[in-house]
């Protein structure tokens, strides 16, 4: 028996994985009775306020399309950075969120992002809980920082890992050729969390150690520390290359790059903390000195996804309808890893209150004691999630995407 209809939404960071669990959410309801029909919400939750939404069952109703849409980066439907007030504060938009749900005989939203997604899925569901409304709310993880708490890691995060530790590989290349002294910072995404900047680890071969140097939040930077181990790396090496958080932070636990502004959710902005570090080693080392930001390329680089991270982000899409269509709500479908020799994920859900608003930091025991580089435990976890390499189409010389012009 047909369980009516469910919409999907979008919405934080892009990522080269979320169009894939878009893809296993429509795929499911294609596959299955679980449902008549998926909508898409087009700009997350703040888009259908507005009465903004697509038939995504007429859309994507056949494998090559599906598969464009999985291998395609980014949001197919959109994102906002848009935070729901309290229930208390303003019940009447939640009540014109699920009058237009009753609308369309939706019973299961499906809301795909990262920390401040999951706060939406909380409220949502808790609305429906306290006003006894007939519809369940399922939140499909999905950011590249990788900070979610209980899952294994998070789609989107391998992807992102990949690109990260190619290149940083390339830099070390580039880096080689000059046969003077240099020291080269590569900036990378990360405000409390250095899973993203801790991947660059991965960029190590038998003949390049680059990143020579790694710094991440979760351990106090000291900027003479930092000197001293640039000046300890360049007895042993000519170039010397660096992988920095952006989130970065001194013992006090201030930001070393924070800007006095914040975002929608209260965030402090930060900004070029690489270029802060270059500055000061130009001054007080006598050697070419050059900063590297990653930038967002690194969130949505479709031409060097993971195989791994697509294929487990269509599986986790997947199960969210499954589970979606029992009735459960209020959840956060989860990887768990298992013990197993080889790397394999099982995929559950988990109740969202210990999730949303939370954060999952590097375990420090995977930080090494002089913090300034990662342990082999860490590289042991991240290895996996980068492996496998996909097959895209393309058309004049560059990937063939899914049309998105329907965002602007």
């Amino acid at each position: 028996m047909k369980k009516g209809n469910c919409i999907v939404g979008q919405s934080g960071g892009p990522t080269a994985a979320i169009n894939a669990s878009l893809v296993g959410v429509v795929k499911e309801v294609l596959a299955s009775d679980n449902y008549d029909k998926v909508f898409g919400m087009i700009n997350g939750i703040a888009g259908f306020l507005e009465g903004r939404y697509m038939n995504l069952s007429d859309k994507f109703n056949d494998e090559n399309s599906l598969s464009q849409l999985a291998h395609t980066p980014a949001m197919y439907l959109g994102s906002c950075r848009f935070r729901l007030p309290d229930i208390s504060q303003n019940a009447q938009m939640y009540e014109e969120i699920f009058t237009m749900l009753e609308k369309e005989n939706i019973t299961t939203i499906f809301y795909i992002g990262g920390n401040d997604s999951m706060d939406t899925v909380l409220k949502l569901s808790s609305y429906a809980k306290l006003h006894n409304k007939d519809v369940n709310v399922i939140g499909i993880p999905k950011t590249i920082d990788n900070d979610l708490p209980i899952t294994d890691h998070t789609p989107g995060y391998g992807s992102a890992a990949k690109y990260i530790a190619t290149t940083l590989l390339e830099i070390a290349h580039d880096t080689y050729i000059y046969n003077i002294p240099s020291v080269a910072i590569v900036e990378i995404m990360g405000r409390d969390a250095g899973w993203l900047t801790a991947s660059s680890a991965l960029a190590r071969t038998s003949y390049s150690h680059a990143p020579d140097l790694i710094y991440l939040p979760e351990v106090p930077f000291d900027l003479d520390n930092f000197v001293q181990d640039i000046k300890t790396a360049q007895r042993k090496r000519k170039n010397i290359i660096i992988a920095v958080s952006k989130g970065i932070k001194d013992k006090d636990g201030n930001y070393i790059s924070a800007s006095s502004t914040t975002d929608a959710f209260g965030h402090k902005q930060l900004c070029g903390v690489g270029k802060m570090l270059e500055h000061h080693l130009k001054e007080t080392l006598r050697c070419k000195v050059r900063s590297i930001e990653i930038n967002v390329s690194q969130r949505a680089g479709g031409h060097i996804a993971s195989k791994t991270d697509i294929d487990e982000a269509i599986a986790i899409g997947q199960e969210a309808v499954r589970v979606g269509a029992t009735g459960e709500t209020a959840k956060m479908m989860c990887y768990q890893r298992t013990t197993d020799q080889n790397y394999h994920c099982n995929i559950v859900p988990y109740d969202i209150k210990d999730i949303a608003n939370l954060t999952k930091t590097i375990p420090l025991e995977w930080i090494s004691k002089a913090h300034n580089d990662v342990t082999q435990q860490l590289i042991d976890y991240m290895l996996p999630l980068i492996e496998g390499e996909v097959n895209l189409s393309y058309k004049n010389g560059v990937p063939k995407y899914c049309d998105i012009s329907h965002l602007y």
